[in-house]
C-alpha cells in the first residue's frame, strides 16, 4: 500500500500544503542481524518505515508495516528515538512534515520478502554490511541498539 486513504482524502482539502504524519520505523533485529529492505520509490537501503493510522497505536503501526512490506512478524521492544524530520516536498508537490517514531523490534518470525511493492529487495544483513546507508538511517540503527542516548542527557547546557 503506497498512500493510505485518509492521507489520500486529506489531500482532496488541503491540496499540496504541509500535511503533519505521525511515522514509524522499525530497527528489526534477528541474532546479529538487521532486517533492512530497498525501497521501490527511491532505491534506497534503509529499516522498515511507515504512516501511523488514525487510533492505531505506533508501535502496534511498526509490527504492521513489518508484516505487510517485509513479511515478518516482529515484536517492538522499545521506543528508540522521537525526532522531527524535515520537510519532505515529493514529486507530485505534496508536502509532508513526519514526526518519526523510532522503534527497536525482535524478530519472531517469518521469512523476509517485498510483501507489498513498497521494498524492492529485504533480507537479514550484518551490521558491517549497512554500505552506502544514509547517516540519518544508520543513527537510528545506533540508537536501537543502544540503551540511551547520550545527547538526550546534556541536560540544555
Amino acid at each position: 500500500m503506497a498512500t493510505p486513504d485518509f492521507v489520500l482524502s486529506l489531500r482532496k482539502k488541503l491540496g499540496h500544503s504541509p500535511l503533519p504524519l505521525v511515522g514509524v520505523t522499525a530497527v528489526v533485529f534477528k541474532d546479529e542481524k538487521l532486517l533492512i529492505g530497498k525501497r521501490a520509490d527511491n532505491g534506497q537501503w534503509q529499516c522498515v518505515s511507515g504512516i501511523v493510522d488514525p487510533g492505531e497505536e505506533p508501535a502496534d503501526a511498526a509490527v504492521r508495516e513489518c508484516r505487510e512490506e517485509a513479511g515478518v512478524v516482529v515484536r517492538a521492544t522499545r521506543l528508540a528515538l522521537v525526532q522531527q524530520l524535515p520537510r519532505i516536498t515529493y514529486d507530485n508537490g505534496d508536502q509532508v512534515d513526519y514526526l518519526d517514531l523510532v522503534f527497536r523490534c525482535d524478530w519472531v518470525s517469518g521469512d523476509p520478502h517485498p510483501a507489498d511493492g513498497e521494498l524492492t529487495e529485504v533480507g537479514w544483513f550484518a551490521l558491517g554490511q549497512l554500505g552506502d546507508m544514509e547517516q540519518a538511517h544508520v543513527r537510528k540503527i545506533a540508537l536501537a541498539l543502544a540503551e540511551d542516548d547520550p545527547a538526550s542527557f546534556s541536560g540544555g547546557r
